[in-house]
C-alpha cells in the first residue's frame, strides 16, 4: 500500500483478505461491515475451510472460524476495500450464521442482528429461512423469525 493512500474504516478486513486470500470475512466482522448491530469486534472473524491450514499471521489479530460445505460457500460477496478483493458473507447468511454461532458470540448479539437487519431492509424472510436451512438452524431460528415478523 502506497504511504499516500487511504486507509478505511475497513483497513483491517483488507490486510486479513490480502494476508488470507481463501479466507471469508464472517460474523462480528461482517456485521460491523454490514452495519448491523452494535458490535465492535477488535479482530477480524474469518471463515476458512474444516480443513484449511491455520494462517500463520501477526497483523491483524484473527479470529478463525471453521465452516463446511454449503454453509462455508453460499452468501458470498466480494467488495474492493483499499485496492483488495475482500470476500465477506451477505446480511442474511451473517444474521444465520450467528444463530449457529450463538454460544461463541451470544444470543442476543443474534437476536440484536436479525432485528437491526430487518429494520433497515438488509434481507428478507426468504433469505433468512433459506440460510437458517443451510446453517442447519432453521429450528432455532424459527421462533424468533415469528417473533419478529
Amino acid at each position: 500500500m502506497a504511504a499516500n493512500a487511504e486507509i478505511s474504516v475497513h483497513h483491517g478486513l483488507a490486510q486479513a483478505c490480502k494476508r488470507v486470500p481463501h479466507g471469508i470475512i464472517c460474523l462480528l466482522s461482517a456485521l460491523q461491515f454490514h452495519e448491523i448491530g452494535t458490535q465492535s469486534p477488535f479482530e477480524v472473524w474469518m471463515a476458512l475451510d474444516r480443513r484449511a491450514a491455520r494462517p500463520r499471521i501477526d497483523y491483524p489479530p484473527l479470529r478463525i472460524m471453521r465452516f463446511s460445505g454449503d454453509a462455508l460457500t453460499e452468501g458470498i460477496e466480494e467488495r474492493i476495500i483499499e485496492g483488495v478483493p475482500v470476500k465477506l458473507y451477505n446480511p442474511p447468511k451473517t444474521v444465520a450464521d450467528c444463530f449457529k454461532y450463538r454460544n461463541k458470540i451470544g444470543l442476543d448479539v443474534a437476536m440484536e442482528a436479525l432485528r437491526d437487519c430487518r429494520e433497515q431492509s438488509k434481507c428478507n424472510n426468504d433469505d433468512l429461512w433459506r440460510y437458517a436451512k443451510i446453517c442447519r438452524v432453521a429450528n432455532v431460528m424459527r421462533p424468533y423469525l415469528e417473533a419478529t415478523a
